[in-house]
């Protein structure tokens, strides 16, 4: 595979697995990146301590790696929650109470990128009732994203993996995005185009890339079926990432898939080295 122009970001939280957290900005150094993303690192902690934050800062720092993205706190992730800023109670209060830290520590290393992922539908609560919660907290966030100069970005799932969230379309996604922006003002509200939860909910991906790329802030990608590496499963990335290049994407590209029963260097072999470092 070719992807000369794409610009290639590496997902901590779900690659290098093997290796505690903090060894993984060196291992993915020495695989050849030297830009990465993380969903949030602490997912019972949405103010971990100073010392933790420290830590991994400088991880980051010391490895050479640039970080791109950041997740705000989502619940248990990976696990049962698929966010947490539109569930009542703890989740939403440990959303609100992550935010100021999370845009603090990625403000420290240069990053402007921030995920907040929706949430799951909770049993007994309207979904209005949720929705307007969501926007509460989707409001707060992007304005503390505003004051660092920084992207909010709204992510769409899939229905077969997350049959309870209610972003799994790139048009509801894209309804967030524009709920957020005329809220605020800001315009700084986009879309995290994930081309495998897409491609899981058969969505037409030549179409939504033609028609939401302007407003996209952020791509991860993974194949389908498995949600494993490029090559192993259907999706053409060469084309699709050529086709949102010729729409005009120019940002980064996250890897967030699963590298089955490889490590380390191996999980990229579809990758040739001189084209996973930053340009």
């Amino acid at each position: 595979m070719g992807f000369p122009d794409t610009r290639f970001s590496v997902n901590l939280s779900i690659l290098f697995t093997e290796l505690p957290l903090r060894e993984r900005p060196a291992a993915a150094a020495a695989a050849g990146f030297t830009a990465v993303e993380l969903w949030w690192p602490w997912p019972d902690a949405p103010v971990p301590e100073r010392a933790a934050l420290d830590s991994l800062r400088t991880a980051l720092e010391d490895a050479g790696t640039r970080l791109v993205g950041l997740n705000f706190y989502a619940g248990r992730l990976p696990g049962p929650d698929r966010g947490a800023l539109s569930v009542p109670g703890a989740l939403s209060r440990g959303f609100r109470a992550n935010v100021p830290v999370a845009v603090d520590f990625a403000r420290s290393l240069g990053c402007t990128s921030f995920n907040a992922l929706y949430g799951n539908r909770v049993a007994g609560v309207p979904a209005a009732e949720q929705d307007a919660l969501a926007l509460s907290n989707l409001t707060l966030a992007a304005r503390a994203v505003a004051a660092a100069g920084g992207t909010l970005l709204i992510e769409a799932l899939n229905a077969t993996e997350s049959p309870a969230c209610p972003i799994v379309s790139a048009p509801r996604a894209m309804e967030v995005v524009d709920a957020v922006n005329a809220a605020t003002g800001l315009d700084n509200a986009r879309f995290l185009m994930d081309l495998y939860h897409l491609s899981m909910n058969g969505e037409d991906l030549a179409e939504v890339i033609d028609r939401h790329t302007a407003r996209t802030g952020h791509v991860q990608i993974a194949d389908t079926p498995g949600r494993g590496a490029p090559g192993t499963g259907t999706l053409d990335f060469a084309a699709l990432l050529d086709r949102l290049r010729k729409n005009g994407y120019a940002g980064w590209t996250g890897l967030e898939y699963r590298p089955g029963d490889t490590t380390g260097d191996a999980a990229f072999a579809w990758l040739p080295r001189p084209l996973r470092a930053a340009r």
